[in-house]
């Protein structure tokens, strides 16, 4: 049974007062489990990045609950919000935010920093970092050498380098050419595959967001829909499948499953193109 990682209750936004008030987000529920990949789309305005942030634990609400991992963070100092945030999370954003002048291996460090984390270790765990991304070897190089694709890279080790539970990513690719947004995104969902960290994505790139397990929809400051595209492909994978088995026993005349000859059923089946 899948494990609930987060949970949001009734969670409102709001900006300003009065007459210049601005309600961006209006009573949003909704759980995510460990290791899930979802994206967060809608308009610009729709409440998107107002909910990564509140979730990231960027922001407090105006009001409602942000449950993580059964700890209801509306109830912790803002002491303790920012340790739980810099153990729990790690963070790839489509600006890099790194120190242009110092090295790779430092602005990878800094998380460790933070954490209070022993200068040797905080070594170890960095160029393993550097390691999964591939770029160990440019770990002495200064952050302004590297090209735009290996400074988001760069920005990926430094989000997994204190094993956090959940990478949010805020329009990852939005500064890459396609080639190296593909390499980015093979990246951070091999992360999501193969060490269970729940992928949390808001973007506008529709075809990144259908390579999530979830597509969650803002409009409005409220969720407009929730996709189960995991279990979507699951399904449309055995309606391929079964299809493909009904050409076969057509083509050949064989009884299918049900003991009726696919002369007598194809008719009545959808079949989909297979190419």
């Amino acid at each position: 049974m899948p494990e609930n990682l987060l949970t949001v209750r009734g969670l409102h936004k709001v900006y300003g007062k009065r007459d210049s008030k601005f309600e961006a987000l209006r009573g949003i529920n909704l759980k995510i489990n460990r290791g899930e990949s979802v994206a967060i789309v809608g308009k610009s305005g729709s409440g998107k990045s107002t909910l990564m942030h509140l979730l990231a634990l960027l922001d407090r609400p105006t009001k409602g609950e942000i449950i993580l991992d059964g700890t209801n963070t509306s109830k912790l100092k803002q002491r303790d919000l920012n340790k739980l945030r810099n153990k729990e999370f790690g963070f790839v954003f489509q600006q890099f935010f790194m120190n242009a002048n110092d090295t790779v291996l430092n602005n990878v460090i800094l998380p460790l920093k933070i954490a209070g984390v022993g200068a040797k270790e905080r070594r170890r765990r960095a160029m393993h970092a550097l390691t999964i991304v591939g770029l160990e070897s440019k770990a002495k190089n200064k952050a302004s050498d590297l090209s735009g694709g290996q400074k988001q890279r760069v920005c990926i080790a430094r989000a997994i380098v204190n094993n956090p539970a959940v990478i949010f990513a805020d329009e990852p690719t939005g500064n890459l050419d396609s080639n190296t947004g593909a390499k980015v995104e093979e990246t951070l969902f091999s992360l999501n595959r193969d060490k269970d960290i729940t992928l949390i994505i808001v973007t506008h790139d529709e075809e990144l967001a259908e390579k999530c397990n979830r597509q969650i929809r803002i409009s409005d400051g409220r969720i407009e829909s929730d996709e189960d595209l995991a279990t979507e492909r699951e399904i449309e994978a055995e309606i391929a499948a079964e299809n493909e088995e009904l050409r076969k026993n057509h083509k050949t005349g064989d009884m299918d499953a049900d003991g009726l000859r696919d002369d007598a059923t194809v008719s009545h089946v959808k079949v989909k193109e297979v190419k």
